[in-house]
């Protein structure tokens, strides 16, 4: 009950020292605001991006590689032109990883062209078409929402067939539905079997709502896929209970044979994953929140002098309050948490003005633009505790001080 009483007549002299002196109370809680603004605006930017990101990233497969020319991560001294003169994947070396690996639940072969896609007086110039080959759904998350994906026969005779994007879909058919109509690609009819649900464009500029994707070997009857031009790549999915690890030293091994690589040859081939991108944001993440920190520091540096301050100005303005309360028996304890409290819930009530504009700037700016941003759970409770931490240390020694009035000059003080 002590505790509760404590508290109760903290939050009361809080509030009367607000209403009593608010624009001296505003200006000295708005170093707070400002501090818990800056470091959690930050925090809610890096996890919406981190949330973003993950999700774009899982969309790649979190136990998938990726067989390619160029790497993810380039060695600061590694002469560019030797990835240029790297030869690029091929589906021939598709197949022969198809029949010699044993930690590979599946593998497909994927390359990315931009042509020109059109459909009587609807024309889409430089379109995203992907070409795959049989695999492709099991090592690739996605979903189709109208119709199927392409089947094993259609991937093995390279029938002139696709799946579309819903941005396709619109912009060639227009309200029409796209099942079983032909559109113009590479000068031969193609027939759309299937349209993917609506995604929107993801972290690392893919937009399966403006792509075309074409059985390989349709595709290759058409370009040169061994053209330097493209960049072609082999996507492979590992079997439950292997590790990536695992799958890239059994990849590169097969690769490097595959090529007839000598023991002392480098490799001449990269094969990538996604914990080389999250490596590479994170590093980024860090440096952001540690901006962050460094901003809001200052500011909250500025609001815990005000902090401390108002704490001065109360102790002076009720010593002889301090003093009766003394002379009735309150104990040095009493006094202190009294004060402490006051200072904690002062400096709360900075940060929650501080999380109350970051809240409107969301809304404001999720109404504004595509970026998914929201005010999580644990943001609120980490401003939170900052401006209490910030309290606590800033209103210790005015409480210390008042604490330790002696009750007989505390009344006489003011008498």
């Amino acid at each position: 009950m002590i505790w509760l009483r404590l508290l109760g007549e903290s939050f009361a002299f809080a509030m009367e020292a607000i209403s009593a002196n608010r624009l001296r109370t505003i200006l000295s809680l708005l170093g707070i605001t400002i501090g818990i603004f800056a470091i959690i605006s930050v925090f809610t930017v890096v996890d919406s991006m981190k949330n973003t990101i993950k999700s774009s990233i899982e969309s790649l497969g979190d136990n998938v590689l990726f067989i390619q020319k160029w790497p993810w991560a380039f060695g600061g001294d590694y002469p560019w032109w030797k990835y240029m003169n790297r030869p690029v994947p091929k589906i021939s070396e598709l197949e022969d990883l198809q029949r010699r690996t044993k930690n590979a639940e599946s593998m497909a072969f994927l390359v990315s062209v931009s042509k020109t896609v059109e459909n009587r007086n609807s024309v889409i110039e430089n379109a995203s078409v992907v070409a795959v080959s049989n695999g492709y759904e099991t090592v690739s998350s996605f979903e189709i929402e109208k119709g199927r994906f392409i089947s094993d026969v259609e991937f093995g005779s390279g029938k002139q067939v696709a799946v579309i994007g819903n941005t396709i879909a619109t912009n060639l058919f227009g309200d029409a539905d796209p099942l079983n109509k032909q559109m113009k690609l590479l000068g031969r009819k193609v027939s759309v079997v299937g349209v993917y649900k609506k995604e929107g464009e993801n972290m690392f500029g893919s937009n399966k709502d403006e792509e075309i994707t074409v059985p390989v070997n349709f595709l290759r009857n058409l370009i040169d896929l061994d053209s330097r031009y493209i960049d072609p790549l082999i996507i492979v999915k590992a079997k439950k209970g292997i590790s990536n690890e695992e799958l890239r030293d059994e990849l590169t091994g097969i690769m490097r044979s595959i090529r007839k690589l000598s023991p002392r040859a480098e490799d001449d081939f990269a094969i990538n994953e996604t914990s080389l991108l999250t490596k590479g944001f994170d590093e980024l993440f860090v440096i952001v929140s540690l901006a962050g920190w460094v901003i809001g520091g200052f500011s909250i540096l500025v609001g815990g002098f005000g902090i401390a301050n108002i704490m001065f100005v109360s102790v002076r303005e009720r010593t002889s309050i301090i003093g009766i309360q003394k002379s009735l028996g309150a104990k040095n304890f009493f006094i202190l948490f009294q004060f402490l409290f006051e200072a904690i819930i002062l400096s709360v009530f900075g940060g929650i003005l501080g999380l109350l504009i970051i809240f409107l700037m969301l809304l404001l700016i999720s109404g504004m633009s595509d970026f998914e941003l929201s005010l999580t759970l644990a943001n609120i409770i980490r401003g939170l505790s900052i401006s209490a931490t910030i309290g606590l240390v800033s209103g210790f020694v005015p409480a210390w001080v008042a604490s330790r009035l002696d009750p007989v000059e505390a009344i006489r003080t003011n008498a």
